[in-house]
């Protein structure tokens, strides 16, 4: 059945081969055991259940939270002619009797409903009256009390389904599910956990960054204007922060709209629909817009302010590049923003176990971001502690450039202020006391009398505070959760205390490098998204249903100008090239003629059953980077590369040594010799070796940039 599920994703989602681990979770299923899929936002864990759908006989149920995710979902099947409704409030009671009665026909092989449909008993009735061989809890982690979204509702479809007259098998499937939280599922759905199927938490096309003490307002309008015509989203904390964001932005004549709970039903339904039918391209929201938000060409995330929790964070910042492209995420830090999310946990109804647990989930995310590793890597460690420290190479950490001090005689005296203290205080009292304030609670307290009273008072409290963050959130001090956490010093400290370890931290700030320009052609990448927009708007389903901004661009690299190339660009397959290929064909030739390309040497990829010879085949199927390191070991120029891809020469250097990095082989003699090599290396351990342009200068200027770096590229791999 494996064979028929890739023809399937071939013929109706225009793919090739599955992604990483959706292939082991739909051998899993087609083998009838009950299965749990975490796979990361944008991994594709829809199609785990919807191939199976279309194997299995028989009409599978999906259970979805959101109105808006089952109609997104609904709409890319109908797109793709696969038959499949949903079932919710949405309906009226004679188009709810009409579906039914299909449903019971046999005319859909999936139905979306809501949780809360299972607890009528006209609803189980109809399910016991058809064959069922399949039921798929999305978002699985709203079934487990210990997940960041837990809902009642979710969680009594489980005594529901004792009631059915059959036993399907049952798939659940989430993005942000961490160790307790799986278990309980599994304990919950009968699922073993050798059916449980992990394939990492990371996200590969994401890139993350803080921006901490930065004017929030000042820094959304450079990042809009540096990144125009692109589609992305603004999380605020509150509606009214979400309303005067909105005011703002729409008086600086940026193409906005905005979601949050206290907007009537249709103004919200309408603000979504603006934006996933690309009418908008900014939606400003609370986080009650887009669990479930299948748009794929979102470009960006921005969070106003801290996020409640890393499994929420996370969860909201992969709505970007869901379509695989590269897609930034920042959060725009405030210490003020902690205060406000300590008010939202008071302000809840939960048990006292239970907002111990959300203020200990809130010091993780305050942690994330003090520290100076990965930023990637420390969210996977978060949902997974087995995993292995990785570097992305291009979050806010991995880009710093910022130069390491030892700040092993600040972080002492911390440690010691800290347990003169008793350890019984938070980091704000800590650093007043260290900074010498004359504040009369520290009077009152006597720690004015201290010997650690005023060591650091030549710093700002700001930076006291920011090194004790840091501290935090390398281990050396603890923060215990609670409404009013107190600061702890951990076993990690000792050595330091006894001169035995250093501590070093980054200090100076820099401006946050901004992404690569495109490479792919944006004036036709443009026309494309007209059509797009105009075929979408004819069949009244969101652009992305049409092709993803991924597909566009493959498009514009490659200009198919017949059916058998365009059937060779992901995303397109046999059915979608059927109701939309020709229009696309003829809007690609129009501008290859206009535009006097010669496209015979262009080469297009290979995704489906067509044979190049060996060596194209293998170019072809390389990310960007490696296909520019390939044109050059085979005896490309860098500058005939820059010419024959349209990028410049840095780029093209950048993208050799990053291959060279990822563990693929140079013959260095071609770059430089060993004389050059040790003039390097000199002017290396003369200056330090930290940044280029005094290496550079040392050498007279006479040793270009590149060959610097590619001596310093072997000296690190050696």
């Amino acid at each position: 059945m494996l064979d028929q599920a890739k023809e399937i994703l071939e013929k109706y989602y225009g793919f090739s081969a599955f992604r990483n681990g959706q292939e082991e979770i739909i051998r899993n299923i087609l083998k009838e055991q009950n299965t749990l899929g975490i796979l990361p936002t944008g991994g594709g864990k829809s199609l785990c259940f919807q191939i199976p759908a279309l194997l299995f006989p028989g009409t599978t149920i999906v259970i979805s939270p959101l109105i808006s995710l089952m109609k997104d979902q609904v709409d890319a099947l109908s797109a793709a002619e696969i038959p499949a409704t949903f079932i919710n409030s949405s309906l009226s009671q004679k188009e709810l009797q009409e579906e039914m009665q299909a449903i019971r026909s046999g005319v859909y092989k999936l139905v979306y409903v809501a949780p809360e449909r299972f607890e009528s008993s006209y609803f189980m009735e109809m399910l016991n009256s058809i064959d069922i061989p399949l039921i798929a809890f999305d978002e699985a982690h709203c079934i487990s009390q210990w997940g960041h979204d837990f809902r009642p509702s979710y969680r009594s479809i489980v005594s529901s389904l004792s009631k059915l007259n059959q036993k399907p098998v049952i798939v659940a499937l989430t993005a942000t599910a961490t160790e307790n939280v799986a278990i309980d599922i599994c304990k919950l759905l009968n699922i073993e956990l050798h059916d449980t199927f992990k394939t990492g938490f990371a996200r590969e096309n994401l890139s993350f960054h803080v921006a901490k003490g930065t004017n929030k307002r000042d820094f959304i309008i450079n990042y809009l204007k540096q990144h125009p015509k692109q589609s992305g989203i603004i999380y605020t904390s509150s509606r009214k922060e979400t309303d005067q964001l909105y005011n703002f932005l729409t008086a600086q004549h940026f193409s906005v709209a905005k979601y949050h709970a206290g907007l009537r039903e249709e103004e919200r339904k309408h603000a979504q629909n603006q934006f996933v039918y690309d009418e908008k391209e900014i939606m400003i929201a609370t986080n009650a817009f887009g669990m479930g938000i299948d748009k794929s060409n979102v470009r960006f995330v921005i969070h106003y302010n801290l996020p409640k929790n890393i499994e929420a964070y996370y969860q909201e910042a992969g709505r970007a590049g869901r379509d695989g492209e590269e897609s930034e995420c920042y959060l725009l830090f405030s210490q003020q923003d902690i205060q406000l999310q300590k008010f939202l946990i008071e302000e809840t109804s939960l048990d006292v176990e239970k907002r111990e647990q959300e203020y200990h989930k809130l010091n993780q995310m305050v942690m994330y971001c003090h520290t100076e590793k990965c930023m990637q890597s420390y969210i996977i460690e978060y949902f997974d502690h087995n995993s292995q420290p990785v570097k992305c190479g291009k979050c806010s950490n991995c880009q710093d450039n910022r130069e390491k001090v030892d700040i092993t005689r600040d972080a002492q005296m911390i440690f010691s202020c800290c347990k003169r203290m008793g350890e019984r205080f938070g980091v704000t009292l800590i650093a007043q006391v260290l900074k010498g304030s004359n504040q009369k609670r520290i009077r009152e307290l006597k720690f004015h009398e201290l010997s650690t009273f005023g060591l650091l008072r030549a710093q700002k409290e700001k930076e006291i505070i920011d090194t004790i963050n840091y501290l935090l959130s390398e281990g050396y001090l603890h923060l215990t959760d609670g409404k009013y956490p107190v600061v702890k010093v951990t076993p990690n400290a000792i050595p330091v205390l006894k001169g035995q370890e250093n501590i070093w931290m980054k200090k100076t700030l820099t401006p946050v490098t901004i992404a690569e320009e495109s490479e792919e052609n944006r004036e036709l990448f443009e026309i494309l998204r007209m059509l797009r927009k105009e075929l979408a708007d004819q069949e009244h389903v969101p652009p992305f249903v049409i092709f993803s901004d991924s597909t566009l661009k493959e498009m514009c690299r490659y200009y198919p100008i017949n059916e058998a190339s365009m059937l060779q660009i992901k995303g397109v397959g046999q059915t979608k090239f059927t109701k939309y290929g020709q229009a696309f064909i003829d809007k690609i030739h129009e501008f290859v003629q206009e535009n006097k390309i010669e496209i015979s040497s262009i080469s297009i990829p290979v995704h489906h059953n067509s044979s190049p010879k060996p060596v194209e085949k293998e170019l072809l199927e390389q990310p960007s980077h490696v296909l520019s390191y390939e044109y050059y070991v085979q005896g490309m120029t860098i500058d005939e590369i820059a010419h024959k891809r349209q990028l410049t020469k840095i780029t093209i250097q950048k993208h050799i040594l990053r291959s060279v990095s990822e563990g693929y082989e140079l013959n260095w003699q071609d770059v430089f010799d060993s004389e050059t090599e040790q003039k390097v290396l000199q002017a290396i351990h003369e200056t330090g070796g930290e940044k280029l342009k005094p290496i550079w200068e040392a050498l007279d200027g006479e040793i270009d940039y590149f060959t610097i770096q590619a001596v310093m590229c072997k000296t690190q791999m050696e």
